[in-house]
Protein backbone atom coordinates (compact mmCIF):
# COMPACT_ATOMS: atom_id res chain seq x y z
CA UNK A 1 0.00 0.00 0.00
CA UNK A 2 1.65 3.40 -0.77
CA UNK A 3 1.79 6.13 1.92
CA UNK A 4 -0.97 8.12 -0.61
CA UNK A 5 -3.06 5.31 -0.48
CA UNK A 6 -3.05 5.10 3.30
CA UNK A 7 -3.63 8.59 3.87
CA UNK A 8 -6.66 8.00 1.42
CA UNK A 9 -8.06 4.73 3.00
CA UNK A 10 -7.03 6.12 6.52
CA UNK A 11 -8.80 10.12 5.63
CA UNK A 12 -12.13 8.33 4.81
CA UNK A 13 -12.89 6.05 7.77
CA UNK A 14 -11.72 8.70 9.69
CA UNK A 15 -14.87 10.72 7.63
CA UNK A 16 -17.04 7.95 8.48
CA UNK A 17 -16.43 8.41 12.08
CA UNK A 18 -16.98 11.65 11.65
CA UNK A 19 -20.61 11.26 10.29
CA UNK A 20 -21.30 8.30 12.82
CA UNK A 21 -20.48 11.06 16.05
CA UNK A 22 -22.69 13.52 13.85
CA UNK A 23 -24.88 11.19 13.46
CA UNK A 24 -25.45 9.34 16.59
CA UNK A 25 -25.47 13.80 18.48
CA UNK A 26 -28.59 13.76 16.10
CA UNK A 27 -30.12 10.81 17.65
CA UNK A 28 -29.02 11.26 21.03
CA UNK A 29 -30.60 14.69 20.86
CA UNK A 30 -34.33 14.33 19.18
CA UNK A 31 -34.41 12.20 22.28
CA UNK A 32 -34.65 8.42 21.05
CA UNK A 33 -35.78 5.46 23.27
CA UNK A 34 -32.52 3.57 23.03
CA UNK A 35 -30.53 6.35 24.57
CA UNK A 36 -28.29 5.10 26.91
CA UNK A 37 -27.15 2.38 24.26
CA UNK A 38 -26.39 5.07 21.64
CA UNK A 39 -24.55 7.03 24.36
CA UNK A 40 -22.29 4.37 25.37
CA UNK A 41 -22.08 3.86 21.60
CA UNK A 42 -21.14 7.28 21.06
CA UNK A 43 -18.42 7.29 23.10
CA UNK A 44 -16.80 3.85 22.04
CA UNK A 45 -16.84 5.06 18.46
CA UNK A 46 -15.47 8.34 19.90
CA UNK A 47 -12.48 6.19 21.68
CA UNK A 48 -12.41 4.79 18.04
CA UNK A 49 -11.96 7.86 16.45
CA UNK A 50 -9.12 9.03 18.45
CA UNK A 51 -7.75 5.71 18.07
CA UNK A 52 -7.58 6.25 14.29
CA UNK A 53 -6.30 9.55 14.58
CA UNK A 54 -3.36 8.79 16.79
CA UNK A 55 -2.48 5.74 14.56
CA UNK A 56 -2.76 8.20 11.64
CA UNK A 57 -0.26 10.90 13.79
CA UNK A 58 1.85 7.76 14.41
CA UNK A 59 2.12 6.71 10.44
CA UNK A 60 2.26 10.96 9.80
CA UNK A 61 -0.87 10.85 7.58
CA UNK A 62 -2.77 14.54 8.35
CA UNK A 63 -6.05 14.57 8.55
CA UNK A 64 -7.57 16.04 5.50
CA UNK A 65 -9.70 19.03 5.68
CA UNK A 66 -11.74 18.28 2.10
CA UNK A 67 -12.98 14.92 3.77
CA UNK A 68 -13.71 16.41 7.10
CA UNK A 69 -16.06 19.00 5.59
CA UNK A 70 -17.15 16.27 2.93
CA UNK A 71 -18.15 14.33 6.23
CA UNK A 72 -19.99 17.06 7.85
CA UNK A 73 -21.79 17.99 4.88
CA UNK A 74 -23.05 14.13 4.41
CA UNK A 75 -24.37 14.12 8.09
CA UNK A 76 -26.22 17.60 7.41
CA UNK A 77 -27.81 16.54 4.40
CA UNK A 78 -28.87 12.88 5.69
CA UNK A 79 -30.39 14.54 8.32
CA UNK A 80 -31.99 16.85 5.78
CA UNK A 81 -33.68 13.22 4.33
CA UNK A 82 -34.38 11.52 7.04
CA UNK A 83 -36.45 14.77 8.13
CA UNK A 84 -38.31 15.02 5.00
CA UNK A 85 -39.74 11.26 4.96
CA UNK A 86 -40.79 11.11 8.57
CA UNK A 87 -41.02 12.95 12.38
CA UNK A 88 -38.34 13.28 14.32
CA UNK A 89 -39.25 9.92 16.61
CA UNK A 90 -40.67 8.71 13.66
CA UNK A 91 -40.03 4.43 12.83
CA UNK A 92 -38.89 5.20 9.38
CA UNK A 93 -36.01 7.83 10.63
CA UNK A 94 -34.72 5.52 13.45
CA UNK A 95 -34.67 2.20 11.18
CA UNK A 96 -32.46 4.59 8.94
CA UNK A 97 -30.39 5.95 10.77
CA UNK A 98 -29.49 2.74 13.04
CA UNK A 99 -28.91 1.60 8.98
CA UNK A 100 -26.41 3.74 8.40
CA UNK A 101 -24.87 3.18 11.69
CA UNK A 102 -24.52 -0.42 11.03
CA UNK A 103 -23.46 -0.16 7.52
CA UNK A 104 -20.64 2.15 8.88
CA UNK A 105 -19.64 -0.11 12.00
CA UNK A 106 -19.80 -2.72 9.05
CA UNK A 107 -16.98 -0.43 7.91
CA UNK A 108 -15.23 -0.21 10.91
CA UNK A 109 -14.56 -3.53 11.63
CA UNK A 110 -13.00 -3.91 7.83
CA UNK A 111 -10.64 -1.29 8.46
CA UNK A 112 -9.52 -3.00 11.53
CA UNK A 113 -8.91 -5.99 9.87
CA UNK A 114 -7.48 -4.29 6.69
CA UNK A 115 -4.94 -2.69 8.73
CA UNK A 116 -4.20 -5.59 11.09
CA UNK A 117 -3.28 -7.43 8.27
CA UNK A 118 -0.55 -4.86 6.26
CA UNK A 119 0.79 -3.85 9.78
CA UNK A 120 2.47 -6.96 9.31
CA UNK A 121 4.66 -5.74 6.46
CA UNK A 122 4.19 -2.30 6.60
CA UNK A 123 6.70 -0.51 9.10
CA UNK A 124 5.10 2.95 9.15
CA UNK A 125 1.56 1.40 10.76
CA UNK A 126 2.17 1.35 14.73
CA UNK A 127 1.57 -1.91 16.30
CA UNK A 128 -1.84 -1.36 17.75
CA UNK A 129 -3.82 -4.17 19.37
CA UNK A 130 -5.95 -4.34 15.83
CA UNK A 131 -7.85 -7.41 16.74
CA UNK A 132 -9.00 -6.17 19.74
CA UNK A 133 -10.50 -2.75 17.60
CA UNK A 134 -11.83 -5.36 15.39
CA UNK A 135 -13.81 -7.50 18.29
CA UNK A 136 -14.44 -3.97 19.63
CA UNK A 137 -16.45 -2.97 16.44
CA UNK A 138 -17.91 -6.25 15.57
CA UNK A 139 -19.79 -5.87 18.98
CA UNK A 140 -20.85 -2.95 18.60
CA UNK A 141 -22.13 -3.78 15.01
CA UNK A 142 -24.26 -6.66 16.63
CA UNK A 143 -26.04 -4.07 19.33
CA UNK A 144 -26.84 -1.67 16.57
CA UNK A 145 -27.70 -5.10 14.32
CA UNK A 146 -30.33 -5.86 17.22
CA UNK A 147 -31.80 -2.37 17.31
CA UNK A 148 -31.94 -2.23 13.37
CA UNK A 149 -34.05 -5.08 13.55
CA UNK A 150 -36.31 -3.94 15.96
CA UNK A 151 -36.56 -0.96 13.92
CA UNK A 152 -37.09 -2.63 10.30
CA UNK A 153 -40.01 -3.99 12.27
CA UNK A 154 -41.57 -1.42 13.26
CA UNK A 155 -40.68 0.91 10.41
CA UNK A 156 -41.23 -1.75 7.58
CA UNK A 157 -44.12 -4.20 8.78
CA UNK A 158 -47.27 -2.31 7.75
CA UNK A 159 -45.36 -1.47 4.47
Amino acid sequence: MSREHLATYLNDHLAGANFAVELLDHFIADGSEDEPVLVSMRNEIEEDRQSLKRLMAAAGVTESRIRKAGSWLAEQLSEVKFNAVDDARGPLQRFERLEALSIGIEGKVALWSALQQVSRTNTSLPSLDYESLRQRASNQRARIEALRLDAASLALANS
